[in-house]
């Protein structure tokens, strides 16, 4: 049986274009977004900022926007304008593969920033896919970059959330490039169940966003594999499954499994 551990459950998504049914820009009839406010502004925004600095990184959000789950924030292609801070929810990126299959390079959750794609070439390169239902801060990049220049603060922030990425990016390359199927999936729960832990989730139990195939496509990993070793975990007592719900068992057998120990 699983505890009463804080965990939000979810659907799977579906592919649909945006409509303006399933994009609602709040920015009309709800009241402004303080970032001084949000409890999400340690994992969002730079620390350490005075009244006054504080007052002014507010102005950055221009509008809050909710994205219902299967529908798209962005897609490839699509003029850059913004960043987005994700306050609610669960994201993918993903990309088009060659044979027209979906290549997820990512997923995104409350306190991340999706949008950094668009930058270098100010088009999307992939698209960001709500896996529930979601709300972002809207945050214009030419106000972001306006303020950097007066907020060394702000600078130094967004020069982190950049650096962060690139170290994700050789984190993947490493795990599809060396790590066999065990490796890649314990080391996916272990740096999904941290970063849940960082937003007061439980370190041991949580509902997975994203489906099996998901999880494949993301790691390199067929779907059977995906669920075959799953099954391996259960039976070796390291995690119980059921359905979306995981519960981690035995924390050290997963790390074990990503960093074994070299015998003398």
């Amino acid at each position: 049986m699983f505890s009463n551990a804080k965990t939000v459950a979810v659907a799977p998504s579906t592919n649909t274009m945006n409509t303006a049914s399933n994009v609602i820009d709040m920015s009309t009839h709800t009241i402004k977004v303080a970032c001084s406010n949000c409890n999400l502004r340690e994992l969002c925004m730079p620390l350490g900022l005075s009244p006054a600095e504080l007052d002014r990184i507010d102005d950055v959000v221009a509008s809050r926007r909710k994205i219902k789950r299967g529908t798209t924030l962005f897609r490839n292609g699509e003029k850059f304008t913004s960043l987005y801070a994700i306050r609610t929810g669960f994201f993918k990126t993903c990309v088009a593969s060659e044979d027209g299959r979906d290549q997820v390079t990512g997923f995104q959750m409350a306190g991340e920033i999706v949008g950094l794609d668009g930058i270098v070439h100010e088009h999307h390169t992939c698209d960001a896919v709500a896996l529930e239902d979601a709300e972002v801060c809207v945050m214009p990049f030419e106000r972001i970059e306006e303020l950097s220049r007066e907020i060394n603060a702000l600078q130094r922030h967004v020069h982190k959330i950049m650096s962060r990425e690139i170290v994700r990016e050789h984190g993947v390359m490493l795990l599809l490039g060396s790590m066999r199927a065990e490796e890649r999936l314990a080391a996916f729960l272990l740096n999904l169940v941290q970063r849940l832990h960082a937003r007061g989730f439980s370190q041991h139990e949580l509902v997975l966003r994203m489906t099996r195939e998901e999880i494949g496509s993301y790691l390199g990993l067929k779907l059977e594999t995906v669920s075959r070793t799953f099954s391996k975990f259960v039976e070796d007592g390291i995690v119980e499954v059921k359905q979306r719900h995981v519960r981690i068992i035995n924390t050290d057998g997963l790390r074990e499994i990503v960093n074994p120990k070299v015998c003398d």
